[in-house]
């Protein structure tokens, strides 16, 4: 097995949502905040290359959505998922699967292309890999959260025939037999976070669970989150789990740190250590 780091671009939120409760004065020492009260993210996604598949996890935002729409989220920066793919010897066509961890924009925009007035898949050799419990959740949201769940990023992935669901078993479903798909059910219904043994490591891929290592702290719960006190629980209980077993974690929204580890001290579960996935 290999695992590639692909960087899809950075983007802008507000810095009030991403952090909920926790005041300004305190997150923002961590992670700065412009005139606008907004702070830098990645949209930073997985490959893995594991016997003769290439698994693509997440794949940004794309680009076919018009300039007032990307004019809210600031996009920067010179990476795109076309560059990253072909840094590493790729292109679209080479990936055999992509893995959706949930279908929000931010996540599974890159799913679906225009090609004139057509929707269709962005990678024409792929099956894609959702769950049947968060479809039903994307496709009919709740008022709330409808803003995120596009309906031209999730509907033609059905529409192309494309488009596989993990039978979820005991918590937990296996799409590869490397690659074991864990849940979590605070940021939305039925996250999918991918884990695989690399290395002699166990790396996860953490999705919105964590999204940066200035949401380590447990009472740092994004305002984006459907269930926060889900999320805070599930937090704890896999911190606790990632630092007593030396868990990789892989963040796919932290502007700084691509991998990070944690680890147990007087004040909870925090930090131990950053580095980028090249270097484990």
């Amino acid at each position: 097995m290999k695992l590639y780091t692909i960087n899809t671009g950075n983007f802008k939120l507000d810095g009030g949502a991403m952090f909920g409760v926790v005041p300004k004065s305190i997150w923002s020492k961590q992670v700065p905040a412009d005139e606008n009260n907004m702070c830098a993210w990645a949209l930073r996604c997985l490959l893995i290359e594991v016997d003769d598949k290439l698994v693509l996890v997440d794949n940004g935002m794309g680009d076919k959505q018009d300039a007032k729409f990307f004019g809210h989220y600031y996009m920067h920066g010179d990476d795109t998922l076309d560059g990253s793919l072909a840094k590493q010897g790729f292109t679209k066509d080479d990936i055999t699967d992509v893995i959706l961890s949930h279908l929000h924009f931010d996540h599974c925009g890159g799913s679906i292309v225009r090609n004139g007035e057509a929707l269709v898949p962005a990678f024409k050799n792929a099956n894609f890999w959702s769950n049947e419990r968060h479809w039903q959740w994307a496709t009919q949201p709740n008022e709330r959260e409808k803003a995120s769940f596009l309906k031209e990023n999730i509907l033609p992935i059905q529409e192309s025939g494309k488009l596989h669901f993990a039978e979820v078993q005991d918590g937990a479903s296996i799409i590869h037999p490397a690659i074991t798909v864990r849940y979590a059910y605070g940021h939305t219904d039925a996250m999918m976070l991918p884990q695989m043994e690399y290395k002699g490591r166990t790396a996860v891929f953490m999705a919105d669970l964590l999204p940066s290592v200035a949401h380590i702290p447990l009472p740092y719960v994004m305002g984006y989150d459907m269930f926060p006190l889900t999320t805070l629980k599930e937090k704890k209980a896999f911190l606790e789990e990632a630092a007593e077993k030396e868990y990789v974690l892989f963040l796919e929204h932290d502007a700084n740190n691509e991998c990070c580890t944690v680890q147990k001290t007087d004040k909870g579960i925090r930090l131990k250590e950053t580095f980028k996935l090249e270097d484990l």
